[in-house]
C-alpha cells in the first residue's frame, strides 16, 4: 500500500500562504527562533552554505527535511521560493516523557493515543476530536509517514489539537519503548488482536497504539506491546475506519474508568 511520507497537494489547489514560508532567510530565521515548522522541503542536489545551515538547523530541532525536485517546490508556490519552502505548525511539539511526567505530577492516570501510519488529515483531526473528549493526556504521532497538522487537521478536529498536547517521534518504536520505561502499559488494537476488547483497564496507565486501517500497525511497533486487543464485530467488513476505531476503544476504556 502506498503510504505517503511527505505533504503532497493535488495540482489545482495550492496551499494557504499563510500555512508556509519560502527562500534561504526567512526559514532560517525561522529555525533560529525555533519558531514551529512541521518539515522543510529543499531542492534536490543544491548544495550552499545556507542549505547546510538550515539542514544543520533541522537536525538540531527535530524538524523533518527532504529533498525534492524543483516541480515539487514549485507546486507549493510559483514565486522565488530559492530551492527551499518550510511548513508551519499551528501547535508545538511536546516531549513524550515531559507529557507523561506532567500527568503523575498532577495525580492523573496517564493516557497515550500512539497513530502508527495515520496519514489522512481528516481521520488525524477526528481522532484528535475524539482523544481530547475522552480525557486523552496526549497524542503522539511519527514525525514521517503522517497526515501534516495543519489548518485542515485542526478544522477537522474542532480545535482540539490546540489543547490536546502532541508528541512527535523519530521511531515509533523507540517511542512506545519509552513510554512503557515511563510507567504506561503499551496496548495495541488491531483485528488480530488475542485479548478482547473489555479486558482493558481504565485505571492502568496506558499507551493505545493504532495503525493505519489498511496497513495496520508495523511489525517493529508491535514486538513493543504487552496485549493486543480487537474491537468484537459481526459484519463481513475486515476493519473499521481508524477515526472510528479510537472512539470504539476510547468510550470502552472510557467505562472501565468510572466503574473500576
Amino acid at each position: 500500500m502506498f503510504r505517503p511520507s511527505s505533504i503532497s497537494f493535488p495540482m489545482h489547489r495550492r496551499p494557504s500562504e499563510r500555512t508556509f514560508l519560502f527562500g534561504i532567510h526567512p526559514v532560517l530565521e525561522a529555525l533560529e527562533e525555533a519558531k514551529p515548522l512541521q518539515r522543510v522541503l529543499f531542492l534536490k542536489g543544491k548544495q550552499t552554505d545556507e542549505m547546510s545551515e538550515i539542514l544543520r538547523q533541522c537536525r538540531a530541532l527535530d524538524v523533518p527535511a527532504q529533498a525534492v525536485p524543483k516541480e515539487r517546490l514549485d507546486r507549493v508556490t510559483r514565486k522565488n521560493h530559492q530551492g527551499v519552502i518550510a511548513f508551519t505548525s499551528p501547535i508545538e511539539f511536546q516531549p513524550l516523557d515531559e507529557v507523561v511526567l506532567g500527568a503523575f505530577e498532577r495525580g492523573e492516570t496517564p493516557l497515550i493515543v500512539a497513530l502508527d501510519g495515520v496519514t489522512d488529515v481528516r481521520n488525524l483531526g477526528a481522532i484528535a476530536r475524539t482523544a481530547e473528549c475522552f480525557g486523552a493526556t496526549g497524542l503522539l504521532v511519527p514525525m514521517t509517514g503522517s497526515a501534516p497538522i495543519n489548518e485542515d487537521a485542526v478544522k477537522s478536529s474542532a480545535g482540539a489539537l490546540l489543547r490536546l498536547p502532541m508528541c512527535r517521534a523519530k521511531r515509533m518504536d523507540e517511542a512506545i519503548q519509552l513510554a512503557a520505561n515511563l510507567g504506561l502499559s503499551p496496548v495495541a488494537v488491531s483485528e488480530k488482536g488475542n485479548a478482547p476488547l473489555n479486558s482493558l483497564e481504565g485505571t492502568t496507565p496506558t499507551c493505545l497504539i493504532l495503525g493505519d486501517e489498511h496497513a495496520g500497525i508495523s511489525a517493529d511497533v508491535l514486538k513493543h506491546c504487552n496485549t493486543t486487543v480487537s474491537i468484537p464485530m459481526q459484519g463481513k467488513t475486515a476493519s473499521l475506519n481508524v477515526g472510528v476505531a479510537v472512539g470504539i476503544v476510547l468510550f470502552a476504556f472510557h467505562q472501565k474508568l468510572f466503574t473500576q
